[in-house]
Parts: structure tokens; C-alpha cells; sequence
């Protein structure tokens, strides 16, 4: 099957620039996939024709002709912006032109144009941002990452299924361990909403571990950690903090001295191995999980190899019908518990 990716080619700091070289090597790397490029329709052709190499032929241009700032108000690009790149991008998923859309731009005017746009599965209350992260055992999905501030138990529920679908299609395990994020792993910590979500998620059908620590993030103690969208986004921000004060720190050392600068030589090759296992443009990419089509947000300040990864996280997911894995899902959900409502009245 051939997968059409609509790309909203005008999004995030750079735009073009960093956009359609992406799109270029993306499918250079990718054969059987097509590429929908949304934006000024000028613009992109002289920036597609300053680059060797196009493959022109499963490349087609969709004029837009607005553009949401990064720092726009959601309900204003949502009223206002109705022809703007990031629109017409899930517009295309929408009407079945495109299987999914990848945009560097604003993000909450994105979720709120895909919400508004594809509206969600039928038993998600709300979409979730999920994001697979590095850990010493391999990857971890976390979401929520700042969509929803405030979330209910059912809610969070719905994100770990939803999360749990998502793994299943990414990496192939069969039935992912679910942590729930918490001040400790004991059942007797956390508000009396963790509580209650614990409870539903140990009622249910998932492989639902316990609670989970901040640092099990990291340990990769689960495949996929369940939290609201605030404690998930300063989560996120934390590690993303640390992963760059370490960096700062090991240039400060080996330049200390000759001698220092001398043991990084040797050490170069290790170094760079070390650089390109964190690199974050390799996690580039997060998904809105919950909408009827997929939509991926890219880091709006990335370059050109992490947009590429985000280009192609949107065609994995494609490609493995996530979002009818995470509708059979929550359907198979909604039917035990009202048998369970049956069985009780």
C-alpha cells in the first residue's frame, strides 16, 4: 500500500528550509510512500527546485495561502486560519487524500484544528500528545505531554489504552506493561484521583504494572507510562533539561586541559556512538492520539534529520492502521463495561 503523508511545509521556526529537504530525503528512503507538501505554492516550488535529486513525480504541491504564527492563539488560528498550511494538511487526512499529517508548527493550534478537523474516536474523551522516549531498555511511550492539564480517571484510563495500542503498532510487543505515574509506587500514594485511575486500570484488561516514579521513566521499568498533561510536559521538560546539562557538562571537563582534550580524542569514537544514541532528533515527533486520522507534531525548532524522523514515525503509524487498533480497543472497552453495568443492575 502506498502511504501519502501531508506535510504542513510552512509550520515551525524555520520552515521551508528545514521542510522540504526532510521531504526529500525522506523519500529518498521511503519508495513506496508519497508526499503531499502544503504551504505557498511559489515558495515551494523554488525551494524544491534549489535541491537535486526530487523525486518530483511523488511529490505534489497543495497551495495555502495563510500561515499560523508560533506564537498564535489557538481559537484565533482555529477562526481565523481556516486556509492556513496546517489546516489544509489535516484537512487532506479528513477527506482521505492523505493517511496522515506531520506539522512543525504551533502546537496547541494544531490539536485544536485536529480536534475541531478529525474529531475524535468515539469513546476518547480527549485526545493525548504521546511521545515514544529512550530508556536503558529501548523506548517508552508517555502521554499524556501537555494536552490536557487536567484529566479525569476515565481519561486517563482512555490514555492508557490508547497508549498501549500504540506500542503494540511501533514495536511489536504483544501485551505492553502500563505504569501509572505517581509520587511512589506504593497503592497508598498519590490524590485521591490517581487512586481511582489505578483502580480502573487494574480493572481492565491491560498489563497494568503499578504505580511508577519519575526515574522509571528513564529505567524503562514500563512500556508505557500513563499521566495528565501537566505532570507529563514537566516531566518531559526535566529530561530534556538533563540531557543537555550532561552535554554541557562533558564538553566542560574533556576542554579542561591538553591532557583532558587529549583523553576526548581517544575517547571519539565512544563519544560519538554515546551522542547518537540520545540524539533527540531520533525521538523527534509526538502523536495526537484519540483523532479519527493521524497527526504527528515535530519539535518546532528542529532540523532537518529530526523533522525526517517525524515524517517517518507519521508513516509507521500509517502503515500499522494505529488508529484502528486504538478504535477496536476502546470499543472492546466501552462493551465490558456495560456488561459489568448489566450484570450489577
Amino acid at each position: 500500500m502506498t502511504i501519502t503523508v501531508a506535510v504542513d511545509a510552512m509550520g515551525g521556526d524555520v520552515g521551508l528550509k528545514v521542510t522540504v529537504p526532510a521531504s526529500i530525503q525522506f523519500l529518498q528512503n521511503h519508495p513506496d510512500t508519497r508526499l503531499i507538501l502544503v504551504g505557498d505554492q511559489p515558495a515551494l516550488e523554488a525551494e524544491l527546485d534549489a535541491h537535486q535529486g526530487v523525486a518530483r513525480e511523488r511529490i505534489r504541491i497543495q497551495h495555502a495561502t495563510q500561515v499560523v504564527g508560533m506564537d498564535e492563539a489557538p481559537q484565533l488560528a482555529l477562526k481565523n486560519k481556516k486556509d492556513s498550511s496546517m489546516r489544509v494538511a489535516i484537512n487532506l487526512v479528513k477527506e482521505g487524500e492523505a493517511q496522515a499529517a506531520v506539522s512543525a508548527g504551533n502546537t496547541g493550534a494544531l490539536m485544536a484544528t485536529a480536534r475541531f478537523v478529525l474529531k475524535t474516536i468515539p469513546g476518547i474523551d480527549r485526545p493525548a500528545i504521546a511521545k515514544m522516549l529512550p530508556t536503558v531498555k529501548g523506548l517508552s511511550c508517555v502521554l499524556d505531554l501537555g494536552a490536557n492539564v487536567d484529566c479525569t480517571p476515565e481519561q486517563l484510563l482512555q490514555f492508557g489504552i490508547m497508549g498501549s495500542e500504540l506500542v503494540v503498532c511501533l514495536s511489536g510487543i504483544a501485551t505492553p506493561s502500563v505504569g501509572l505515574l505517581n509520587i511512589g509506587s506504593e497503592d497508598i500514594k498519590g490524590n485521591d484521583n490517581i487512586k481511582k485511575t489505578a483502580e480502573l486500570l487494574r480493572q481492565s484488561e491491560l498489563n497494568f504494572h503499578g504505580n511508577v516514579e519519575g526515574d522509571d521513566i528513564c529505567k524503562g521499568t514500563v512500556d508505557v507510562v500513563v499521566c495528565d498533561g501537566f505532570t507529563g510536559n514537566v516531566a518531559l521538560k526535566t529530561a530534556e533539561g538533563l540531557a543537555h546539562m550532561f552535554a554541557v557538562f562533558l564538553r566542560e571537563e574533556f576542554g579542561r586541559s591538553w591532557w583532558t582534550r587529549l583523553c576526548a580524542l581517544a575517547a571519539l569514537p565512544v563519544l560519538k556512538l554515546f551522542k547518537k544514541r540520545i540524539d533527540p532528533r531520533r525521538y523527534n515527533g509526538a502523536s495526537l492520539l484519540g483523532l479519527r486520522g493521524i497527526v504527528v507534531k515535530s519539535h518546532g525548532g528542529t532540523d532537518v534529520t529530526g523533522f525526517r524522523y517525524a515524517l517517518e514515525q507519521a508513516c509507521e503509524e500509517a502503515g500499522s492502521d494505529v488508529i484502528g487498533h486504538i478504535a477496536d480497543r476502546i470499543a472492546h472497552q466501552l462493551n465490558n463495561l456495560k456488561q459489568s453495568e448489566a450484570e450489577a443492575n
